[in-house]
């Protein structure tokens, strides 16, 4: 007879709505305002592009990889759809391919270094962070961008439901979440990204061709970072080359709250959305209290450090 404790899901699985259920009661029983419609409308918009970033960042995590770079490449791509359609006057859809087209073509080069010259995914990351970094400077002569065309701001417009102001952005980033959750989890192509990190040696010995597998995680990466600068573009109306510095490690962070295992081949897509969710409730529910932003960044490192442990130690249970 199978017991309770084996019907629930892994303790990686149910440790971020654990989370977010203790971070929401909390700051519902401290501040008055937190639970609020528009409060938690809010908060969805503040976590979108990294939402999405991070859509990619679970990808190339699941196969036992990392991507330094996408905060730096997310902040190119909104640079080169915006300039694109100031400067050169094209149309906002031809302009905004532009933009995820470069990204996509970042996420090529990364697949292409990782799986055919060999180098870790840390350091080809690394490179190419700082190529975007300075790619971004040098294309935006370190300006913003402030003539941006109306149809590239329309994802940050609301609409509103329930009496709550939601934005387009929010559904946008749930509906691809919930696409990508279906993906991985009821097609062949999605289970070979699970089997390449979980042991690839054992998945290219049953003929699942991993580098190509690997190479397709990383160029559909770089859509969702494209895919995150035409969301960037809409919530702040401008094209940054700024932004996107501290992206990287926020992605990073919800993906690993999410439960993903960063040894690879363990996580659910949907519990990346739940660690962005969980981070955007403590920066907020943190600054309704008045707390200093650099108590903010203290948690959410504690947090990070605790969920990887936790990882470790179910990975060693699991032995």
């Amino acid at each position: 007879m199978s017991t309770l404790k084996s019907k629930l899901p892994p303790i990686g699985q149910l440790g971020p709505f654990i989370a977010l259920v203790i971070a929401c009661a909390f700051f519902g029983l401290t501040t008055e305002r937190f639970f609020s419609g528009e409060n938690f409308s809010l908060i969805l918009q503040q976590v979108m592009v990294v939402g999405v970033i991070a859509i990619g960042q679970t990808l190339i995590i699941l196969t036992a990889g990392i991507d330094l770079s996408c905060g730096m490449v997310m902040a190119l791509g909104s640079i080169v759809m915006t300039k694109v359609a100031a400067d050169l006057g094209l149309p906002a859809p031809l302009a905004i391919l532009c933009g995820i087209g470069v990204t996509a073509l970042f996420g090529l080069i990364n697949g292409l270094l990782v799986t055919r010259i060999k180098l870790p995914p840390f350091i080809v990351t690394l490179g190419t962070f700082n190529i975007a970094f300075a790619i971004t400077q040098l294309y935006s002569n370190s300006q913003t961008i402030t003539d941006v065309p109306e149809a590239m701001t329309w994802l940050g417009h609301t609409f509103s439901l329930g009496g709550t102001n939601v934005a387009y952005g929010t559904v946008l980033m749930i509906g691809l979440y919930l696409g990508m959750w279906f993906w991985l989890r009821e097609t062949a192509a999605g289970r070979h990204v699970y089997a390449v990190g979980n042991n690839p040696e054992a998945t290219r010995l049953v003929g699942i061709p991993t580098e190509r597998v690997l190479l397709g995680v990383y160029v559909l990466a770089g859509v969702f970072y494209g895919i995150a600068s035409l969301l960037s573009v809409s919530r702040t109306g401008v094209g940054d080359p700024n932004a996107g510095q501290t992206e990287n490690l926020d992605a990073i962070t919800a993906v690993v709250l999410g439960g993903t295992s960063l040894f690879g081949g363990r996580g659910v897509i949907l519990g990346t959305l739940v660690g962005a969710v969980v981070v955007g409730v403590l920066r907020n529910g943190l600054t309704l209290m008045g707390v200093s932003s650099v108590y903010q960044v203290l948690v959410t490192g504690i947090l990070v450090i605790v969920a990887v442990t936790v990882d470790q130690l179910s990975r060693k249970a699991a032995r």
